[in-house]
């Protein structure tokens, strides 16, 4: 399942965010940011990325969640990279359809990833041991996260591309919060850690 939902999850964003200029938030701005910017592969960068933040996370994810999480973003980088070799498999014209359907699809990957006992990339580890140190709701986090990368990709973004990516990013939060809602045999602090953008700009 972890596989099924992190094929869901790159294909969305191979096929309509970075095709049409929708970046996210978390990492997976930052691996955009990075694509854009200087050009890094995005299966390059995200596994010195999360890999980084997985490892500072492994004391508060435990063995079973972090190799779930672990093999997650392996995969993640292997599926985008092949995708990457492909080249894309659907065309979205319209700005507006491709933050629907990206935010859906990553909001469903997310979800089957979560839902299995994982969890999307390092930012879950890294947001837990900051919510853990600095006595932060989990939630306040992945929005100051959030919106400091969405600002970041100000330097590539115009701000038309900008609202879209904030319409995919709250749509991804409410698919992932719909079916998350569905599961409860994670343990609480996984699922705590695994609603990635739950609480994405729901403000």
């Amino acid at each position: 399942m972890v596989t099924i939902g992190t094929f869901i999850l790159s294909f969305g964003i191979y096929n309509f965010y970075y095709q049409n200029g929708i970046t996210e938030g978390g990492v997976l701005g930052i691996l955009l940011i990075l694509k854009n910017m200087f050009g890094v592969e995005v299966s390059i960068s995200n596994i010195l990325i999360d890999g980084i933040l997985i490892l500072i996370g492994f004391k508060v994810l435990g063995k079973e969640f972090f190799g779930y999480t672990l093999f997650a973003s392996f995969a993640f980088s292997v599926i985008y990279g092949i995708l990457e070799k492909v080249g894309f498999l659907v065309t979205v014209n319209n700005d507006l359809m491709a933050a629907i359907l990206g935010g859906a699809s990553v909001g469903i990957g997310c979800a089957i990833i979560m839902n299995a006992g994982g969890a999307s990339g390092g930012d879950d580890a890294l947001a837990i041991v900051l919510s853990k140190l600095l006595r932060f709701r989990i939630g306040i986090i992945y929005l100051i996260s959030d919106v400091s990368v969405l600002l970041l990709s100000l330097v590539y973004l115009p701000m038309r591309s900008m609202m879209y990516s904030i319409v995919a990013v709250v749509i991804s939060g409410q698919v992932i919060d719909l079916l998350y809602k569905e599961k409860k045999k994670i343990p609480t602090e996984t699922a705590v850690a695994g609603k990635v953008k739950e609480n994405k700009l729901a403000a």
